[in-house]
């Protein structure tokens, strides 16, 4: 009866996680570039009572209790988002597996999905958070109107010239393992060694995908598969606390045998 406490116990530590997980993913259900994350679980070490036994009068499968579960990690979807339209020509939404990488305050890389960018007060396009794209672009603050091509090539036009100038080129980064970037919050990922290398390239190039200028990106939750996760997880949770109560009341039993 105790193992069967522990092990009860250990399933609703795991549908805990699983109910954070699957809160926060409804509360970013339209956060900017967001993207979904899935709780991963594993069974705990199994106790074999009794090994399986080979020749004549031997019992060919074993007697094994499972001692429970664990949550093994958190897996994140980078599945596209819908694409929002926002008739701001700083805003940009990927069409691929690229991520926009910007400059820290501390100087580190980092990559992001949410393209609503702005012009801080030198000129530099920035993120929402103010973190500067890279590599840099200067906006001049005369321009009227600026323009971003799905290669990422930017174009400011300016008074008293009919013909837009140059101002640079939105390079987008690209991992090898998106799944091991680790979120910081703010919509922002760092590489890290499980990643693998993080590679800049022109937006159409590697597999990175193009650039949609007046559009950004949503989250990619779907509400109603959420709310089912939800339900699940709740009467999961409910099923090992019942298993507790009658594994409880077996004890209580036990305990009052004369």
């Amino acid at each position: 009866m105790m193992r069967a406490l522990y092990t009860a116990a250990t399933g609703m530590n795991a549908q805990e996680v699983k109910m954070q997980v699957t809160a926060n993913n409804l509360a970013n259900a339209s956060t900017t570039g967001f993207k979904k994350t899935r709780a991963e679980f594993e069974d705990l070490l199994v106790e074999t009572l009794r090994p399986a036994q080979a020749g004549e009068g031997g019992r060919p499968i074993p007697l094994e209790v499972g001692l429970g579960v664990r949550a093994a990690g958190t897996s994140r979807t980078f599945s596209q988002g819908d694409l929002i339209g926002t008739q701001n020509p700083l805003d940009v939404a990927i069409q691929g597996d690229g991520f926009l990488p910007v400059r820290q305050l501390d100087g580190t890389l980092a990559l992001s999905r949410a393209g609503n960018l702005r012009i801080d007060a030198t000129g530099q396009l920035v993120t929402q958070q103010g973190l500067a794209i890279e590599p840099g672009l200067t906006i001049p603050s005369d321009a009227i109107n600026v323009t971003i091509s799905e290669s990422g090539r930017v174009q400011a036009t300016v008074p008293g010239r009919t013909t837009p100038t140059e101002v640079g080129t939105i390079e987008l980064a690209v991992s090898e393992n998106p799944g091991g970037l680790t979120a910081l919050g703010g919509n922002l990922f760092v590489p890290t060694e499980a990643s693998g290398r993080t590679t800049l390239v022109t937006p159409g190039e590697g597999g990175a995908g193009t650039l949609l200028q007046g559009f950004v990106e949503g989250s990619n939750v779907t509400t109603v598969e959420e709310m089912i996760d939800l339900i699940t997880t709740q009467r999961a949770y409910e099923m090992n606390s019942k298993v507790i109560q009658t594994a409880d009341q077996m004890l209580q039993k036990l305990t009052n045998l004369r």
